[in-house]
């Protein structure tokens, strides 16, 4: 909320290129998304004298560094996080949840589904037609 307000979600994730994917699904579904720092600072916070991490830093940079608690966890995987905070509520007259960020998870999937379906063949084949059974005479 701090850095993007209302108006975005922060996007954490790893590797840049999946980032970005989800980025742009994000700017064609109207849930606007921007890409944020995973700086190794910002994972100093989670270092804990008893624990192997904690998994809560301070206030300074606390989206970055949730986001570096993710990280650890995620291997070599593409992974993303959506901080949608800022974007997840409204107040005033329009008070209530937003839905953020379902029509870009919507979105994501149903391009999935659509990208793994079997393409249909330009034309059909056509059926062969029966052969007429051969006429003898009487």
């Amino acid at each position: 909320v701090v850095a993007l307000g209302r108006a975005a979600s922060g996007l954490f994730g790893q590797p840049e290129a999946w980032v970005d994917v989800i980025r742009q699904v994000g700017a064609r579904s109207g849930d606007r998304c921007w890409p944020m720092p995973l700086y190794e600072e910002y994972a100093d916070q989670l270092r804990s004298e008893i624990a192997d991490m904690m998994n809560v830093g301070g206030r300074p940079g606390g989206a970055c560094t949730a986001a570096m608690f993710l990280k650890e966890f995620a291997g070599g995987l593409p992974w993303a996080h959506l901080d949608i905070a800022g974007t997840a509520w409204k107040s005033g007259a329009a008070k209530g949840a937003t839905g953020r960020p379902v029509p870009l998870l919507l979105d994501y999937l149903l391009g999935q589904v659509a990208s793994a379906r079997p393409k249909a063949s330009a034309k059909p084949k056509a059926s062969p037609k029966p052969k007429a059974a051969a006429r003898t005479r009487a």
